[in-house]
């Protein structure tokens, strides 16, 4: 890693959501995440709101010291919603996992983009867990080749690997 880039971290993933109260309900209710900022932006017509696997005690008082908190931690999840996307029929987004598809000069493709992913002390008990929670699985832990991992769906259709 060349030393100019030592304090490089990966700080955030950005998804489009649909509706935002589903969305921060699946990310801190089910997954445990903590809501670290809010900022509404009108006249762009947009929110974010940035989550994060952290303990409630280390997330600063302050909206600043929150802000500068924020943007130095690693593994955020920005949330967007834009205004008015709640009344759509369907899923809105394209998760890039071949639910939906464009065109690129004339060709069609598929999304790029694939999942993310959580680790967890027990697969099996999370998973109980995600179901009672009516959680939608792409795949359980038993099914398919590879054993002891899942993956679930969030409110837009995003995967979430649980490792």
């Amino acid at each position: 890693r060349p030393s100019e880039t030592k304090d490089y971290i990966m700080q955030q993933t950005m998804f489009r959501v649909k509706d935002p109260v589903k969305s921060l309900e699946f990310y801190c209710d089910v997954l445990g995440f903590k809501l670290l900022m809010y900022k509404e932006f009108p006249q762009w017509g947009f929110n974010v709101y940035f989550v994060a696997p952290v303990e409630s005690a280390n997330i600063p008082e302050s909206e600043d010291a929150r802000w500068d908190y924020c943007m130095k931690l690693p593994g955020c999840i920005e949330l967007t919603y834009n205004y008015g996307s709640e009344s759509e029929n369907g899923l809105v987004y394209n998760t890039g996992n071949g639910d939906s598809t464009g065109t690129s000069n004339g060709e069609t493709i598929k999304g790029g983009f694939g999942h993310i992913g959580i680790t967890v002390p027990c697969v099996y008990e999370a998973c109980d867990r995600f179901k009672k929670l009516g959680c939608v699985f792409k795949k359980t832990p038993n099914a398919g080749g590879m054993k002891g991992l899942a993956f679930i769906k969030d409110p837009d259709g995003y995967l979430i690997e649980v490792l």
